[in-house]
């Protein structure tokens, strides 16, 4: 029995007649009847009582008929699937992101776009540090990461620039340093400052640009206390602990003790945003998502 057979039996099936099945298959009457009759042979039983004006189904054919139909219409659901799949709009995809990106514009309108775009595939969002989501990448725990670090030495893995948005000074409400929000604080005038930083392993990226930037400025910082995210460095801000760096986009993450203020320093320090990725990629669907991405105006590091 082949599947044509199946297909054959269902047109007849649903037709009732021989011959408008035949058209139907775009196939001859005479072949149509003898194919037929050979199921029936193989099957052992009667599927169809012939009439004067056709067929109909015996009780045996019913029953095959519902099941044949259930198999077909599973089969179509499978092979459009697997279209769907090899086209990438199907499929699961995996994204780490770390905590401190998700608050930007750019990196929730990307996901949403993604998943406008293709509403089929499955979405699964996990958060850590920029190291861990690049080494998930590499062992294939991960398609795709946004991440703040600019440089990746896991093989295998590239990084691609989305875009980078200014850092802000976050100081404790009662702090001398909270006047005048709207003024530009400037970074020389932070050395002898307390200052609460989040840990180098979970976002090494920021890290090393704030303390090259306090380098840069003639002094090297004070750390009295890291924390193991973004988030839990605003709380020690918020206790009174100490200052810190946040990029702009989390200045509205925390606003209750804590007060922002523009930073004015030479060359200005900024937090980039960047997709970490394999330099080589099979499915179609994570290739969909990183041309998203790219759309805003990404580039290559």
């Amino acid at each position: 029995m082949e599947l044509r057979h199946l297909r054959y039996f269902q047109a007849v099936a649903e037709e009732g007649h021989i011959t408008r099945a035949a058209e139907r298959l775009s196939i001859q009457q005479p072949p149509l009847s003898l194919q037929i009759k050979a199921l029936e042979t193989e099957l052992g039983v009667k599927l169809f009582h012939r009439r004067p004006r056709g067929v109909e189904l015996t009780d045996a054919g019913a029953a095959f008929h519902a099941d044949v139909s259930e198999l077909l219409a599973g089969l179509e659901a499978a092979i459009v699937k697997t279209k769907q799949v090899a086209r990438g709009e199907q499929g699961n995809i995996a994204i780490g992101f770390t905590s401190s990106v998700i608050f930007h514009a750019a990196t929730k309108n990307a996901i949403r776009s993604f998943r406008a775009a293709f509403p089929e595939v499955a979405l699964a969002l996990e958060e850590d540090g920029s190291t861990k989501l690049i080494d998930g990448i590499a062992h294939n725990k991960l398609d795709a990461a946004f991440v703040r670090t600019s440089t990746s030495h896991v093989e295998g893995v590239q990084i691609l620039q989305m875009l980078e948005e200014p850092m802000y000074l976050a100081v404790p409400a009662d702090h001398p340093l909270a006047g005048g929000p709207s003024k530009p604080m400037a970074l020389t005038d932070l050395s002898d400052q307390p200052l609460v930083l989040y840990r180098r392993s979970s976002g090494p990226g920021l890290y090393d640009r704030i303390i090259t930037a306090c380098a840069g400025a003639g002094f090297t910082p004070r750390i009295v206390q890291e924390a193991p995210r973004v988030g839990s460095t605003l709380n020690l801000v918020a206790a009174g602990l100490g200052i810190s760096f946040v990029p702009q986009s989390l200045c509205s993450s925390h606003a209750e003790g804590i007060v922002y203020r523009p930073l004015e320093c030479d060359p200005p320090l900024r937090a980039p945003i960047m997709l970490a990725c394999r330099k080589s990629e099979s499915s179609e669907a994570v290739k969909s998502f990183i041309q998203i991405v790219r759309a805003s105006t990404v580039a290559r590091i």
